[in-house]
């Protein structure tokens, strides 16, 4: 019988106890955020996913050079490119001349590990990371990023 009324003494003790932690944690400042009402500003460092930097003419910087394709070591990235010919001024004459346009970009952010190695062995500051944070899909396909398009769309 005495086990009986020690059981009940120790449990309602452990819940006054619980009920003091509880009172004392009411009155203290709130540390969270109410989301999705109100969201926190993205600190500078933040790597969300990569993003096309747009040049003066809104068109992308990228030369579709590949240094990016190449030292992405999970294989996100994919690129294509046309070759385009135009006509420059070289020393007093037109010449005809190619360059590459790109004409795919497209980021499979499922395999991405964020290490930041495409952008730093881009050598002409084509791509950077974005501050999107708030990914949210139960489709994989919702993170299958065309950046080409991504940018269009930013300009339009």
């Amino acid at each position: 019988m005495g086990a009986y009324f020690s059981e009940i003494f120790l449990g309602l003790k452990s819940l006054v106890i619980g009920l003091i932690i509880t009172f004392k944690e009411f009155f203290k400042p709130v540390v969270t955020v109410p989301y999705p009402f109100k969201t926190i500003k993205m600190s500078e460092r933040y790597r969300g996913h990569i993003e096309l930097i747009e040049d003066e003419e809104g068109n992308p910087k990228c030369i579709s050079c590949g240094a990016c394709q190449r030292a992405c070591p999970s294989g996100s990235i994919s690129l294509a490119s046309k070759s385009v010919e135009y006509e420059a001024m070289v020393k007093g004459e037109m010449k005809t001349k190619k360059k590459k346009v790109l004409t795919k970009y497209n980021l499979n952010f499922t395999t991405c590990s964020l290490c930041g190695q495409c952008v730093e062995n881009c050598n002409f500051g084509a791509i950077t990371f974005s501050k999107d944070y708030n990914l949210a899909s139960s489709r994989k396909e919702d993170f299958h990023f065309d950046l080409l398009k991504r940018l269009q769309e930013r300009n339009s």
